[in-house]
């Protein structure tokens, strides 16, 4: 017989994987592994490779922006330096030597300071004086920009006055709050991005192709229609009404010679005499005649001190009235009744004669050419404690400004731009334009209460560039050097 013996899971033979099924486990096991810990040392190298680069820009930014930085001391303690130690004979002295620190290096990196005249970069900051205030401009003057219409130009008035009564086609008030808009200063223009909130001064207007108001060719302003904004793609820049206009110049109270100008009203006949070369009849006929209503400095070159200070002169612009000015000849001397005579005179006879005589007057000798360009260096009729918008520096303005914006014609603007060019130390006095003979001493009364002779706020953009990288920062400081240490009006770094 058979014998059947049942078989239990209990008493089952095991089923036992064999060797290569292991190893095959293990392997799929190891690659796993493997593929993980690739993984995490690739996100490990790719986090440290990016904390790296970002530390290295973080780096370089550093060094770009404190290159950029040591650009702007540079350029101030040479400003401050001109305050202290100015050179009264050489109005361009100060320019020669800002241009000389426009580029420097340091162990890290380097600068460069630049300023646009005529679309072009040039070295050295920008000098705000070269420009005309919008805040002192007249209609006339706003006229002369490109794309300025008469409605735009009585707006810009409207805003800045401090009055809401509407003039001639501009816009007051009302209209911007009709409008959802912020109402009119009524007071100066702090800026000159502020210009846009007026009626009709858009953007491209006021800012031309210089996006950022730096005053300098940025990569996005010369590439066409590729990003803002829309150029011309001509490698000027084309700055718009910035390139004319300024909001930061204010009136200089320092003569050339660096000390604070002499306020005749309160001056004693002592410091007069000191100070500007006239005598003691002279002084006291200056000081009475800066005491009067209305009283204009520039009228001293067409009237004699004499009539002037008795309240019998005819105070209107100009004139040919005996003892003032009357004409000029072919070698820059007057030859007439009031012309100049040899000596450089303001009249041409005797104390007696012409403006002179009558009221008392006449024991006051003519001023000479000399002791004008000291009064008007080295004095002043208005209140130094008044801040006023800044004069035109016709050492450093453009040609296009002093005719567009002053109102005189090119055979004007080109005599002044002829006699600072022939001078290597610019002109020193405004009286000094009497020497081109296409300026006429009437012509020079007309000007005289726009235009100087010295600038004394500067916008220094200077662009720093870390030497590791490349990496490039850009500051823009405002800077007032009328008082040491100098004043930063206005920084921004990009």
């Amino acid at each position: 017989m058979q014998r059947r013996v049942a078989i239990t899971p209990s008493t089952a033979p095991s089923i036992r994987p064999g060797p290569r099924r292991r190893r095959g486990s293990v392997i799929v096991i190891v690659i796993w592994a493997i593929a993980i810990a690739a993984v995490l040392v690739a996100g490990t190298q790719l986090i440290a490779f990016r904390q790296a680069t970002t530390g290295r820009e973080a780096v370089a930014r550093v060094q770009a922006r404190w290159a950029a930085r040591a650009g702007i001391e540079e350029t101030i303690a040479v400003l401050e330096y001109h305050s202290m130690k100015p050179n009264p004979d050489d109005a361009m002295e100060i320019f020669r030597d800002l241009e000389a620190v426009a580029d420097g290096t340091l162990a890290t990196g380097d600068w460069t300071i630049r300023h646009t005249d005529d679309g072009r970069e040039v070295p050295g900051p920008q000098d705000e004086n070269a420009k005309a205030n919008v805040t002192s401009l007249d209609r006339t003057g706003l006229l002369g920009l490109d794309r300025m219409s008469f409605d735009v130009a009585d707006s810009i008035i409207d805003y800045r006055d401090e009055d809401n009564e509407v003039s001639g086609l501009g816009a007051e008030r009302d209209y911007y709050i009709g409008r959802g808009l912020k109402p009119p200063r009524n007071a100066p223009f702090r800026t000159i991005a502020e210009l846009e909130r007026v009626a009709g001064a858009f953007p491209e207007y006021v800012r031309g192709e210089d996006a950022n108001l730096n005053g300098r060719l940025d990569p996005n302003e010369d590439d066409g229609s590729l990003s803002p904004p829309n150029d011309d793609a001509d490698g000027l820049l084309d700055a718009g009404w910035s390139a004319y206009l300024t909001t930061y110049s204010t009136s200089n109270n320092l003569s050339p010679s660096g000390e604070p100008k002499l306020y005749v009203q309160r001056a004693t006949p002592e410091e007069l005499t000191a100070r500007l070369g006239i005598d003691e009849a002279q002084a006291k006929a200056l000081q009475q005649y800066a005491g009067q209503p209305n009283a204009r400095m520039e009228l001293l070159l067409v009237t004699d001190l004499g009539r002037l200070s008795s309240g019998n002169a005819n105070t209107g612009r100009g004139g040919s009235a005996s003892g003032g000015r009357s004409g000029r000849s072919s070698s820059g001397m007057g030859s007439g009744s009031g012309g100049r005579n040899s000596g450089g005179s303001r009249n041409g006879g005797s104390n007696n004669a012409g403006g002179n005589g009558g009221g008392g007057a006449s024991n006051i000798t003519p001023l000479s050419n000399d002791q004008l360009r000291a009064i008007f260096r080295e004095s002043t009729f208005t209140d130094p404690k008044q801040i006023t918008p800044g004069k035109i520096n016709v050492n450093t303005a453009p040609p296009d400004v002093l005719r567009r914006l002053l109102g005189i014609d090119s055979y004007m603007a080109d005599g002044i731009v002829a006699l600072r060019q022939s001078r290597q130390g610019g002109i020193s006095s405004i009286v000094d334009l009497l020497e081109s003979n296409r300026i006429t001493p009437q012509d020079l009364a007309g000007l005289a209460s726009k235009v100087d002779v010295t600038s004394q706020v500067f916008t220094i953009t200077s662009r720093g560039r870390s030497e590791a990288t490349g990496l490039e920062v850009e500051i823009t400081a405002v800077v007032d050097r009328s008082t040491v240490p100098a004043r930063i009006l206005e920084y921004r770094e990009q």
